[in-house]
């Protein structure tokens, strides 16, 4: 995944601090229409600099894809296909709905375990490959 971030400092490890403001996805044009009034959101990562990248520059910065489809599958495929498992299973004992709720519930709490074990771990890697055009 790519996105366009600003060096904010450099580390002396060879990495730097790079920043990265998050809009909503209306663009911030509320009052056109009499919308949500979403705030940017701003977000401050550390990101290896293999390509010396000084402190004002735009850059684009890299993280792999796969923790967050990893992430994704967890949040959303998982209860579902608990719901549909417990439902499946209810249905011997004249409880399918109970134990369809009863799997969903099951897969949104592994979703929230699961995100905090990569909460923990923070082992998203972010890496600097070039320079934005302006």
């Amino acid at each position: 995944m790519e996105q366009i971030v600003k060096v904010r400092s450099l580390l002396p490890d060879g990495k730097a601090r790079v920043v990265h403001v998050r809009q909503s996805a209306c663009s911030g044009d509320c009052h056109k229409c009499a919308g949500c009034g979403a705030a940017e959101e701003t977000l401050e990562l550390t990101a290896e600099n293999p390509i010396g990248a000084a402190p004002g520059d735009v850059v684009i910065l890299e993280s792999a894809s796969a923790p967050v489809l990893r992430g994704a599958a967890v949040l959303y495929v998982l209860p579902i296909l608990l719901f549909f498992a417990g439902y499946l299973l209810g249905t011997g004992f004249r409880a399918g709905a109970l134990g369809g709720c009863a799997g969903f519930l099951a897969g949104l709490a592994l979703a929230v375990l699961y995100d905090r074990k990569v909460a923990a771990q923070k082992q998203t890697v972010y890496t600097i490959t070039g320079f934005a055009k302006p």
